[in-house]
């Protein structure tokens, strides 16, 4: 089989899915501007500060621009916060106290939350703090509504927790609109709940977030979405100005808050990647497309399919075949720019119970917006794809990881 007709063939089908995609992009790139504008973004923002971070006014501006895109009250937008993981963290032990009830209702969360919940037992958990936590399964891919308002009816919970993406699992990931399902329901039953949602590979794919239909509060990673492929770290929680606080004195000191945290010349960084993001995603979601309808013409189960309404930018590929998923993630690796000679093989990961292979030529390390493809060493062997930088990159990354299988 000839990969490179396969795929120009398929290209040619996609011109429905890749205007819709270009329309989304550019009204996701008129709000990005209308915030720049809104806060007047000027050079003077560029500017950072060290120490203690007093008066850092670009910092400060971030801020008011990341709430402004986001739909949120305020914002916490640092290069202090690691990682995704790290901002979730972060977040939960900001709004919980011991005693507090923390409920997931989407199932079990992400693999490297499972020592900072206390799923897996760590001295720093949360449940070694004595937060109480439980969780509820997706019931076909949606809230099981019945069972949730069964159980916040009879218990006293916290914060009801969301993952939205689908991490290393073979469901679909959570759309804005059960998102807004969950909201009315939980709220019509006790609006003091605090809806809190991982938004992870969710910026941008569609013009609404979950703060704009009644979430609380929502946390996400600037070397995924948000970061445009320039920002070098960072994560961003938004929302409710009082939750944003308690977030701000967990992640510095109580008293202090956002009033100190240098940005340490990065803020023309986090602002020009902010900046590219739609572009990107947009870049990363055609990948994803494309990606999606070449492997299913060759027989593999993909999901979401390639026609289908998108939630993040990640595409899963079923291998059934643990040598294919290795192939194809050492596809990636080699049309990746960085580390293009590095053949990835499966290893331990910190956080991960099973091995992890992970193709990630990046720019930055770590960096999940670049073109990026991993998944654990078990059944049924899931490729999970996401990002690229540029659409042609990632048609010539799909390429290569196709001829790698072949």
């Amino acid at each position: 089989m000839d990969i490179e007709k396969l795929v120009e063939e398929s290209e040619k089908e996609l011109q429905s899915e890749f205007n819709y995609l270009d329309k989304l992009c550019f009204d996701n790139s008129l709000k990005v501007l209308d915030a720049f504008r809104k806060y007047k973004v000027s050079t003077t923002h560029f500017e950072g500060t060290t120490g203690y971070g007093y008066n850092d006014l670009g910092r400060d501006t971030i801020e008011k621009v990341f709430a402004y895109i986001l739909d949120g009250e305020d914002s916490l937008v640092r290069t202090q916060l690691i990682s995704g993981t790290h901002a979730i963290s972060t977040a939960l032990f900001g709004c919980l106290r011991p005693n507090d009830l923390l409920l997931s209702v989407s199932g079990t969360p992400y693999d490297t939350l499972h020592e900072v919940i206390g799923i897996k037992d760590n001295a720093s958990s949360l449940i070694s703090f004595g937060i109480k936590y439980d969780e509820i399964e997706l019931v076909d891919n949606d809230f099981d509504y019945d069972k949730i308002k069964t159980y916040i009816e009879n218990n006293q919970v916290k914060v009801l927790y969301v993952q939205r993406s689908k991490g290393y699992s073979n469901r679909k990931s959570i759309s804005i609109d059960k998102i807004s399902n969950l909201v009315k329901l939980v709220k019509n039953i006790d609006k003091d709940i605090i809806i809190m949602i991982d938004n992870c590979y969710c910026e941008f794919v569609s013009l609404k977030t979950p703060l704009t239909v009644g979430a609380d509060i929502i946390i996400g990673s600037l070397i995924k979405n948000l970061g445009g492929g320039i920002a070098p770290n960072g994560g961003y929680i938004a929302g409710r100005k009082d939750l944003i606080h308690l977030c701000s004195e967990r992640l510095n000191v109580a008293g202090e808050a956002k009033e100190v945290g240098p940005s340490l010349g990065l803020n023309k960084q986090l602002l020009q990647g902010l900046y590219n993001a739609p572009s990107v995603v947009n870049a990363s979601l055609k990948t994803a497309v494309l990606t999606s309808l070449v492997l299913e013409k060759l027989g593999y189960d993909v999901e979401p399919k390639y026609n289908e309404d998108r939630v993040d930018i990640v595409q899963s590929i079923i291998f059934n075949n643990s040598e294919k998923l290795i192939k194809y993630c050492q596809g990636i690796q080699a049309a990746s720019a960085i580390d293009s000679f590095a053949l990835p093989m499966p290893d331990p990961m910190p956080g991960y119970d099973d091995k992890i292979i992970m193709a990630s030529g990046s720019f930055i390390q770590g960096s999940s917006i670049e073109i990026s493809c991993d998944g654990p060493i078990r059944k049924p062997y899931i490729a999970y794809q996401q990002g690229s930088l540029t659409y042609e990159y990632g048609k010539i990354a799909l390429i290569s990881a196709l001829k790698n299988i072949k």
